[in-house]
């Protein structure tokens, strides 16, 4: 449980510091080139825009707005939480290093290729979710107007 420690107990077993250590340089770039970031919300933010082209009603104006603002800031407040204080050295890679040495990932190293697809799959898998979407509703109004 828990005991009530005195301030002499705290004291001698306490480590004091004059100054203050020095903190430890913070690797903030997630590791990945800056264009797979950007192709990510522009997937994302394209599976948006191709629904509200082909789903428009006046509707969906305010939420589709909504999803958009949701989709910025999840990827915007990670892209200033990465040049916040204290200024470190660590820089995203870039293409050419990327290509060439990949990245170490939980399970292992991954080539650019690999690592390029694991990123980007679920984003490409959606946008094409929506163009399904947008046709097989575009085929259903088609057919109710022939009728």
């Amino acid at each position: 449980m828990s005991d009530l420690l005195s301030r002499d107990v705290l004291s001698a077993n306490a480590i004091v510091h004059d100054v203050l250590p020095v903190a430890h340089d913070v690797d903030r770039t997630f590791e990945m080139p800056k264009g797979l970031y950007m192709a990510t919300v522009g997937l994302y933010l394209g599976f948006l825009a191709i629904m509200a082209a082909g789903m428009s009603t006046p509707g969906l104006i305010i939420p589709m707005a909504i999803f958009a603002i949701f989709i910025v800031a999840g990827f915007g407040v990670p892209a200033i939480w990465t040049r916040l204080s204290p200024a470190t050295l660590s820089k995203p890679l870039s293409w050419s290093v990327f290509k060439s040495r990949g990245i170490m990932t939980h399970t292992g190293r991954l080539s650019a290729k690999d690592a390029t697809i694991q990123m980007l799959i679920l984003p490409v898998l959606i946008v094409c979710w929506a163009l399904v979407c947008v046709i097989i509703a575009a085929f259903v109004m088609w057919t109710w107007a022939v009728m």
